[in-house]
C-alpha cells in the first residue's frame, strides 16, 4: 500500500498524496484518539441549565389495587403491578438533577416512605423501593380516600414539592358524604396531582388468606354495602326499618357492587378540583412521567452534566482514521487524477 501511495506522488506531485505524509497523519490520529481517551477516563464534566422536578408520590396500597383489569402482552395485570412499572419508568424519564420520594396510602393515612432524593445518583434505591411494594404492607382494611389524600397534602415537606396521588378512587366501606374532610384549604398552597388507575367497567375484587395466597373473589355478602357511621344523610322517614338508637341506617340488608371495583374518576375529578389539584389517567406507564413533568411542576437548576461521550467518540473516530487514512489518501489521489485526466 505505502509503495501504490508513492506511484500516486510520483504520478502527481502537487496532489494530496504528496502534501501529506503518512506516518505524519497516523502519529496525529493516534494523539487524539490518546488525548481523547484520557478526557473521557477522567470523566469531562460540565454544567447546563435544564428543568428539573421535585416530587412524592403516594401510592394507593388497598385490596382493590389488586384488581386485575390492565391488559398487558403477558397477560392481565393488577392495578398495583401497573403502578409499580409506571414508577420505574418515572425513575428512568426524569432528568438528572430531579427528585422523587415515596409513600404509601391505606386506610386514612398516607406514610412518607423517604423524602425526595436525586434520581440519578438514588437510582438504585429508587428502583429497589419500587420493586418491593406490595399490597401485604398495607397496616389496615379500610380505604378512605379523601382523608388519605388530606394526610398526604399535609405531609409535604415544602411547598416546592409536587404530590402525585395514585389511587383507584374506591372508598372501602362506602364513605358518608357528611363527613368527607374538606380540601379546599389546600387550594392555591399546595400543588400536584391525582392519578387515577384501572378500568372503567366493573371488575371482581381478588381475595387471599391468611397466608397472602389467593382465595378467589370476594362476593357480595362478604362487604359492606352502605356507610354505619355517624348521622344518616337522610331523613330517618326516608329509611326503611328506621330506629334512632339501634337501626339509625335502617334494618334492611342493602346490596349492591361494592364487592366489584372500578375507576373511580369522577370522585377523583372532584377531590382534585376542590383541593387545586390536576387529575390524570394512568393508562400507558408513560403517563405516569409525563404528569410529573408538567410545565407548572419544574423549576430551573444549573445540573452537572458528564461530557465523556464527546472525547471518547472523538478518540475512536481518530483511532478508525489511523487505520483509514492510507486507503483515503490514495482513493484522493485517484480521484484528482481522474479529474485532471478528463479536464
Amino acid at each position: 500500500m505505502s509503495r501504490m501511495i508513492a506511484d500516486a506522488v510520483r504520478a502527481d506531485p502537487g496532489g494530496p498524496a504528496a502534501r501529506i505524509t503518512l506516518p505524519g497523519v497516523r502519529v496525529g490520529c493516534l494523539a487524539v484518539a490518546l488525548t481523547g481517551t484520557l478526557l473521557a477516563a477522567f470523566g469531562l464534566t460540565g454544567s447546563r441549565a435544564q428543568p428539573v422536578y421535585r416530587a412524592i408520590v403516594v401510592v394507593d396500597i388497598t385490596r382493590s389495587m389488586n384488581v386485575r383489569d390492565y391488559s398487558q402482552e403477558a397477560g392481565p395485570e393488577s392495578r398495583l403491578d401497573f403502578t409499580k412499572k409506571a414508577l420505574l419508568q418515572t425513575v428512568r424519564d426524569l432528568p438528572c438533577g430531579s427528585q422523587l420520594g415515596l409513600g404509601l396510602f391505606t386506610e386514612r393515612r398516607s406514610a412518607l416512605l423517604f423524602e425526595p432524593i436525586e434520581v440519578c445518583h438514588g437510582f438504585a434505591v429508587l428502583s429497589a423501593a419500587v420493586e418491593q411494594l406490595d399490597w401485604r404492607m398495607a397496616w389496615a382494611a379500610d380505604s378512605r380516600i379523601a382523608d388519605g389524600l388530606v394526610d398526604a397534602l399535609r405531609t409535604l415537606p415544602d411547598a416546592d414539592t409536587a404530590l402525585a396521588f395514585v389511587t383507584d378512587g374506591q372508598e372501602a366501606p362506602p364513605r358518608n358524604p357528611r363527613y368527607r374532610p374538606a380540601l379546599a384549604d389546600f387550594a392555591g398552597k399546595r400543588h400536584g396531582i391525582v392519578l387515577g388507575v384501572g378500568g372503567l367497567a366493573l371488575s371482581p375484587i381478588p381475595k387471599f388468606n391468611e397466608k397472602g395466597e389467593p382465595a378467589g373473589f370476594y362476593a357480595a355478602e362478604e362487604v359492606p354495602h352502605r356507610s354505619s357511621f355517624g348521622l344518616p344523610n337522610r331523613h330517618p322517614t326516608e329509611i326503611e326499618g328506621y330506629h334512632e338508637r339501634n337501626a339509625p341506617f335502617g334494618s334492611a340488608w342493602e346490596i349492591g357492587n361494592e364487592h366489584l371495583s372500578s375507576l373511580k374518576e369522577d370522585y377523583l375529578k372532584e377531590l382534585a378540583g376542590e383541593a387545586g389539584l390536576v387529575y390524570r389517567r394512568l393508562e400507558r406507564p408513560e403517563d405516569l412521567p409525563h404528569a410529573l413533568m408538567l410545565p407548572d411542576f419544574s423549576r430551573k437548576q444549573r445540573v452537572r452534566t458528564d461530557l465523556s461521550a464527546w472525547p471518547a467518540s472523538l478518540g475512536l473516530l481518530a483511532l478508525a482514521l489511523t487505520f483509514l487514512v492510507e486507503p483515503l489518501l490514495l482513493l484522493a489521489g485517484r480521484l484528482r487524477r481522474a479529474l485532471l485526466t478528463n479536464h
